[in-house]
């Protein structure tokens, strides 16, 4: 196997990359969560290794979860205990054992996308 996984996230509202997100990534079974990593975003909104990397790598369904409460406090664009977008969830399926997956997050207080990129 060569796949892996990487993400990155971009706030839309400022036009710049998110620095500083917390982001943790686990594995879905059923009902079941299993968390494989945590890390925070760098100064260019990315990680600074992939989120899943080729050795570590198996086909199934993942969440990423974005801490972008904190950031969007932090960066004081929201306040209050109450946000829109607090915690996002992403859950997503990979099924290529030897495809990279993308998975970005395009943020503001009070809208987000994703898509799957390269």
């Amino acid at each position: 196997m060569s796949g892996y996984l990487t993400t990155h996230v971009l706030d839309t509202a400022k036009g710049c990359p998110a620095e500083g997100i917390r982001i943790a990534l686990y594995r879905v079974s059923g009902n079941s969560h299993k968390k494989l990593a945590e890390t925070v975003t760098n100064s260019d909104g990315r990680t600074d290794a992939p989120i899943l990397p080729v050795d570590q790598f198996k086909t199934g369904t993942y969440e990423l979860v974005f801490f972008a409460g904190d950031y969007l406090r932090a960066s004081g664009q929201v306040a209050g205990e109450i946000l829109f977008l607090d915690q996002v969830p992403i859950r997503f399926g990979m099924s290529d054992p030897e495809a990279h997956y993308h998975v970005p997050l395009l943020l503001s207080p009070y809208g987000m996308s994703t898509y799957r990129g390269s």
